[in-house]
């Protein structure tokens, strides 16, 4: 990292112009944590920015937002942002920043979401410029704003969000005047853009301490305008653990799909953790009281799924991870019909087709939806569940289950029974599906003795 902040700094100096690295690469530098994402803020408009990093990147430019004052560029592994000195702020009934050029690094650090976030190394000389005390806040692992939060929250409110979300990523306390702030404030977040938002709740859910980011949008009533589902759980008693409501029930599920990720690949999962955190939000409208005292909460599943596609609309995200996440929580309940491993082979492939490409993650969310502190009963739900899996994988090697198809294609079909294209064919395809699955795979004479033989009842 060294040479390219020299490069970079003498390239800028020998212009007259200002350079530091600031923000996040300072925090994580200070933390022991390396990257190649390097943030630096400067003098020089943005002209002038994109004409020596050509210089640095041999012309591998790009325009990251001109309006806005950053520049882009690589060189090799690394990828550095050049922005103008700037201050911003919302106009009260707007949803974008105004955003006006500085003229000093520490304006411009001023205007910073947190004090850990507000040091910057000057460059060439690489001199240290802490002038909110960042390094302190840093070591007593806490989040403060450079100014009053109140200032802080009104220029820009997505910085609430920030707050739960570096929280959840640096695994820090937010200062009580912060979070005073925030609660007193927390209908202003509902002027920035879904999209702003769904970004950082993102972040906050795929970060190392998700529950704390959580916790805190909870407790702050920033959730009950961006996620207002999670609160809603506080209100609910689970009906197999009256010891928590279902809200802790859900953050501990979270968490124990986390550790279960590792059987996903590298890295976090969103849909997985999402779908782990939406998955009983169905409840607080299905909860019926029974006369013995008990409750139920039939069908949460279904209608979980359907207020999961709602919000996750509302927040813009895209339609395949909606579909993902809405077919999660739909399906999280279906192994509880396993019993002690009564599900024939049909029921198997059943729920491995209805699963689909989301049958891992599915796997993760119910062994994770185990949340009984009683160690026989959680013990043979694990046992039950490897079976379910085993008995999966020997008939995926049997039958290639995770691709299921009919026996006979939409060609053959036509062809057996002397039809063209139509509603018939789709029909056809439907019932030899469910054959394969019920029956497991035949032949192509039995495929065919079977159609002609459902086409001549279906006639009749």
């Amino acid at each position: 990292m060294g040479d390219v902040l020299d490069e970079l700094g003498g390239l800028f100096a020998e212009a007259g112009e200002e350079l530091a690295l600031v923000g996040g690469p300072v925090r994580d530098a200070m933390l022991g944590r390396s990257h190649h994402d390097l943030d630096f803020t400067t003098s020089a408009r943005p002209d002038v920015t994109e004409r020596l990093l050509k210089k640095f990147a041999g012309g591998a430019t790009w325009d990251m937002g001109r309006a806005f004052g950053t520049i882009g560029a690589r060189r090799g592994d690394w990828v550095v942002e050049v922005t103008t000195y700037r201050s911003e702020s919302y106009d009260p009934s707007s949803r974008k920043p105004e955003v006006d050029f500085g003229d000093s690094l520490e304006g411009d650090l001023g205007r910073r979401d947190f004090t850990v976030n507000a040091m910057a190394v000057r460059l060439p000389g690489r001199e240290v410029e802490d002038p909110f005390g960042g390094v302190v806040d840093l070591v007593q692992q806490v989040l403060r704003t450079p100014g009053t939060p109140e200032d802080s929250f009104t220029d820009d409110p997505l910085r609430m969000m920030r707050a739960a979300r570096f929280a959840a990523q640096l695994g820090f306390d937010v200062a009580p005047e912060v979070v005073t702030a925030m609660t007193a404030m927390a209908e202003r977040i509902s002027i920035v853009s879904a999209e702003r938002v769904r970004d950082e709740l993102v972040k906050l859910v795929c970060a190392p301490y998700p529950r704390r980011g959580l916790a805190l949008l909870v407790d702050t009533g920033l959730a009950d305008h961006v996620l207002p589902e999670l609160p809603a759980l506080a209100l609910e008693r689970d009906e197999h653990h009256r010891h928590k409501d279902v809200y802790e029930h859900t953050l501990t599920v979270l968490e124990q799909a986390i550790d279960l990720e590792h059987r996903l690949g590298d890295g976090p999962d969103f849909v997985a953790r999402f779908a782990a955190l939406m998955h009983d939000v169905g409840k607080p409208r299905t909860r019926r009281f029974l006369d013995d005292g008990t409750v139920t909460f039939h069908h949460h599943d279904v209608v979980g799924a359907k207020i999961t596609r709602k919000r996750m609309k509302a927040l813009r995200f895209s339609g395949d991870e909606i579909d993902a996440v809405a077919k999660l929580v739909e399906l999280h309940l279906r192994f509880h019909g396993y019993g002690t491993g009564e599900w024939t082979d049909s029921a198997v492939r059943r729920y491995v087709r209805d699963a689909g490409d989301q049958l891992e993650r599915l796997h993760v969310l119910t062994r994770a939806d185990c949340t009984t502190r009683n160690r026989r009963k959680a013990e043979r739900l694990r046992r039950t569940y490897d079976d379910l899996e085993a008995r999966i994988e020997r008939l995926s090697e049997a039958e290639e289950l995770a691709s299921l198809r009919p026996d006979l294609d939409g060609n053959q079909i036509m062809e057996i029974l002397g039809i063209g294209p139509g509603r018939e064919v789709g029909q056809a395809y439907q019932f030899l599906l469910d054959l394969r699955i019920e029956e497991g795979p035949k032949s192509a004479d039995e495929a065919r003795a079977a159609l002609l033989a459902w086409w001549e009842q279906r006639a009749v």
